[in-house]
């Protein structure tokens, strides 16, 4: 059997997308918070103030913070071994900025990691999953203010010490490598301060965004050097979004070209934090866009010191590189560039579907750093009918993943070691980078609706059934 025994199936989510009570029992605000609604073809804003009669969707989510039992007896019903969450900042700290953490928040996920142990499934917590506390934008342009990382270490440190006998696997940011794109100004770096617009029109200072990076790179690094001597039960991981690309032709500008944005886009952030240094390639980058990262004595050896224990990605699709002006069309995507792949078809949101690239992309991660691996987000967003009787029948979401799995076990054969498989929105969650719920992409349907609507009913749409017999069979039974 391709899959090991203690192979670690599951489904993901995101706090941001997904929990709600945005000011409940204490909880301050964050990015997401005064960010509007969206859709396939119109932006989501930021307003820094909240105005009246627009709907802010992450507020509400659909809403686990009340249904989390619900949805873990859900989650166990399918046979999950792991269920990825992040952790709200802004629900432990208020504004990112207090001495000590908010008790009620802390209790909160006291009582979802006690619901999740009832049933034997392990945790997997992202520590920031894009919701930074709108107070840090405003005080100090996000992580563009170096004192963000000592605020982060203070909050590792409280959800460290509360959950060391709870939680094992932590991942320290979400999509980190959002930040090498103009949307990681918004999405992961809050470095919009004063911004009110579409986050599509986000003023982009590449000099800003890197340096902000950097701040969370030393970051990560702090406080996985802190599990590490501290925390020796914990295992520490990355989360990258891995935009795999390819050459549009064989033309040697074409394979260059390709190589060059596969660097920057995938491969900088996670050289970093798993061998702990910055790679050569970038020092041409940041020469030819006139960035010069500003460290401070000691930086470099605390990047050394806190690399990661395993690897975890995103992966939804892949684009070409062109250096041929002639060749139009832009890929779809939230974050990914690039033009449309000939021999790829698109889900309903232009992502073009390719399951052999994720046995590619796999093989070549392993390749570079001979880490443990996961797969903490992959899956369709569609648009899914709800029939009469409270079903939905969703084969396009079953196909997808069944051949996403088969490349999985593909990749096994080929000596990967994968650890685990969390598809993203294992139940309908808010979209991050459309701030719409329209677009799906749960085993669950969720009762909520763009306009705000909904009474959050939970229905098990054909994929869950499906997904469950995956799991029983350890990966074999696909049918």
């Amino acid at each position: 059997m391709p899959f090991r025994d203690d192979f670690l199936w599951g489904g993901a989510t995101a706090a941001n997308q997904y929990e709600g009570a945005w000011d409940t029992d204490g909880k301050g605000a964050s990015v997401p918070d005064h960010c509007t609604n969206g859709s396939h073809k119109t932006p989501k804003r930021v307003t820094p103030e909240f105005e009246e009669g627009t709907l802010y969707p992450s507020r509400e989510a659909t809403d686990f913070y009340h249904h989390y039992k619900e949805d873990i007896a859900l989650a166990a019903e399918m046979g999950f071994r792991v269920f990825r969450m992040s952790i709200n900042w802004t629900r432990i700290f208020p504004t990112g900025m207090e001495e000590e953490p908010n008790e009620a928040g802390l209790k909160f996920y006291d009582n979802v990691f006690d619901e999740l142990k009832k049933y034997g499934i392990e945790p997997l917590v992202t520590i920031s999953h894009y919701e930074l506390p709108y107070a840090l934008v405003e005080k100090y342009n996000g992580w563009y203010g170096r004192e963000l990382v000592e605020f982060y270490v203070r909050y590792c440190r409280a959800i460290f010490e509360r959950y060391k006998d709870k939680v094992k696997y932590w991942l320290t940011f979400n999509e980190i490598n959002a930040g090498t794109t103009p949307m990681g100004t918004v999405l992961s770096l809050g470095t919009i301060k004063g911004f009110n617009g579409p986050v599509t029109q986000a003023p982009d200072e590449p000099a800003v965004r890197f340096q902000a990076l950097h701040h969370q790179f030393l970051a990560s690094a702090k406080v996985i050097k802190i599990a590490h001597e501290e925390y020796p039960q914990f295992k520490m991981g990355n989360m990258s979004i891995f935009a795999t690309k390819y050459p549009y032709t064989c033309n040697p500008a074409d394979v260059l070209e390709c190589q060059k944005q596969m660097r920057i886009m995938n491969w900088f952030c996670s050289d970093v934090q798993a061998r702990g240094y910055y790679p050569t390639y970038m020092n041409r980058f940041f020469k030819e866009k006139g960035i010069e990262i500003k460290k401070e004595p000691g930086d470099d050896e605390i990047l050394k010191q806190g690399t990661i224990d395993f690897y975890t990605f995103s992966y939804y699709m892949s684009s070409c590189e062109s250096t041929d002006p002639e060749i139009t069309g832009k890929a779809g995507g939230n974050i990914i560039g690039g033009v449309p792949n000939p021999y790829l078809k698109a889900s309903d949101w232009g992502w073009q579907i390719d399951p052999k690239g994720l046995h590619y992309s796999l093989n070549e991660i392993w390749d570079r750093y001979q880490l443990p691996m996961m797969v903490v987000e992959n899956g369709l967003g569609a648009y899914d009918k709800l029939e009469e009787d409270g079903s939905v029948h969703d084969g396009y979401r079953i196909d997808y993943l069944r051949q996403h799995i088969e490349e999985m076990r593909e990749a096994v054969e080929d000596g990967v070691d994968l650890m685990g498989y969390t598809p993203w929105g294992w139940i309908d969650v808010v979209s991050a980078s459309t701030g719409e719920m329209a677009k799906r992409y749960g085993f669950v349907y969720v009762d909520k609706y763009d306009d705000g609507t909904g009474d959050l009913s939970r229905r098990r749409k054909d994929s869950f059934f499906w997904f469950k017999k995956v799991i029983e069979s350890n990966g074999e039974d696909l049918d």
